[in-house]
């Protein structure tokens, strides 16, 4: 009686077994996976984010498709800050990016259409285009002292069903932007071939040299639409709040169909929309914390992987993860159950992303300093002893 979209494998997989057996055990896991801020030991200011909820105008109710002005100029003040101007009326508010993917398959594919994502990347892009009848097509990342996108691959791609092409800048868990070069490419190939570009920037900030990376937010060579929100950006995931920002090639009429999308459903609660403007403001304290955090478990991760040789980190460039190169001897999924069975460490295999191949682990760099200290050295002293 249930619809084919929903016609996944729900028994949980051995991994997730694992993981269940080891809690219930009672023995204490050091989570290299952490990846929500509000739990990884970081100070929030309770008062000012709780007060932002707490205004006479959230008992109005103003059914605004887009959004209130209010919170969509918020957005473009954030924009604006980083030198990249975005219209507050270029911007349609969600709950969330997820949200904001379906919004936008809806927008661009038929049941049957194709977008094009990268491999490797997060695996969340698997049930949004179940639910929303979409066929993903991978195009690869290939590495060589570095992350690139393989255009070949990318060519290969492309069918006449194919109607966008998914960036994450930075990607999540391989960290690497999108260069000004890959950036020309891919929009001669959107021209070329009739597509929309979909940017994912949820860890736009968290560039590790300290240099600020550009955004694709205002990019007029394709129809382009970025996605972003305060879960990454504030780092506070539970206050439900994102955005697609619209520029390029036929932005006037995406937006107008937009704006139908969003008013059959206005996802978004006037509380949150009120307090938009105070809640990104609460960047300016976090991310500083988020950064610090990051840099001193890759500096710790460094320093204890030169006194060894069998394994090693690939480079990254942003964002939170950081990719561990393991001697492939068994799975990835086989080595993440043993290092959670042996040692109490958690960390994810690199299938988990699609790497194409075994011999990598990703890990959280938000984790507590102490217990990625401790984990690691785990980690190695297992790997090195086979």
């Amino acid at each position: 009686m249930f619809s084919h979209r929903t016609q996944w494998n729900l028994a949980p997989n051995r991994f997730t077994e694992a993981q269940m057996k080891a809690r219930e055990s009672g023995g204490r896991i050091l989570d290299l996976t952490i990846s929500n801020p509000t739990q990884a030991g970081f100070t929030f200011d309770h008062a000012t984010i709780l007060g932002a909820l707490n205004r006479a105008e959230s008992l109005q109710y103003d059914p605004e498709p887009k959004g209130l002005l209010v919170a969509r100029g918020a957005v473009a003040d954030y924009y604006r800050e980083r030198g990249e101007p975005v219209d507050p009326d270029s911007v349609i508010l969600t709950t969330s990016t997820s949200e904001g993917y379906s919004y936008l398959f809806r927008l661009l594919c038929n049941p049957g259409d194709e977008v094009l994502v990268p491999k490797p990347s997060y695996p969340l892009f698997d049930f949004l285009a179940d639910l929303d009848d979409v066929n993903l097509t991978p195009y690869l990342l290939l590495y060589d002292h570095g992350w690139h996108v393989d255009l070949p691959s990318l060519q290969n791609a492309v069918t006449k069903r194919t109607r966008a092409v998914v960036v994450v800048h930075p990607n999540n868990p391989t960290g690497s932007y999108a260069s000004a070069a890959e950036r020309q490419v891919l929009n001669e190939f959107c021209a070329k071939h009739n597509l929309a570009l979909i940017v994912d920037e949820v860890f736009l900030d968290y560039s590790h040299d300290s240099q600020r990376q550009q955004s694709f937010a205002g990019n007029l060579e394709a129809l382009t639409f970025v996605l972003s929100g305060l879960s990454k950006i504030s780092g506070l995931p539970q206050m439900k709040l994102a955005w697609i920002a619209v520029s390029g090639r036929d932005a006037e009429s995406a937006l107008a169909r937009l704006e139908v999308i969003a008013d059959t459903y206005l996802s978004v609660n006037a509380p949150m929309q009120h307090a938009a403007k105070t809640l990104l403001e609460q960047r300016r304290g976090l991310q500083p914390m988020l950064l610090q955090r990051v840099g001193e478990n890759l500096t710790e991760l460094d320093r204890q992987l030169v006194t060894q040789k069998a394994c090693s980190r690939l480079e990254l460039e942003g964002g939170w993860c950081a990719t561990f190169r393991v001697p492939a001897i068994q799975s990835d999924e086989d080595l993440a159950i043993d290092l959670l069975r042996e040692t109490g460490i958690l960390v994810h295999p690199g299938h988990f992303y699609d790497f194409p191949r075994e011999g990598y682990l990703v890990m959280s760099l938000i984790t507590p300093v102490q217990d990625f200290r401790e984990g690691v050295r785990r980690l190695l002293e297992r790997c090195s002893s086979r």
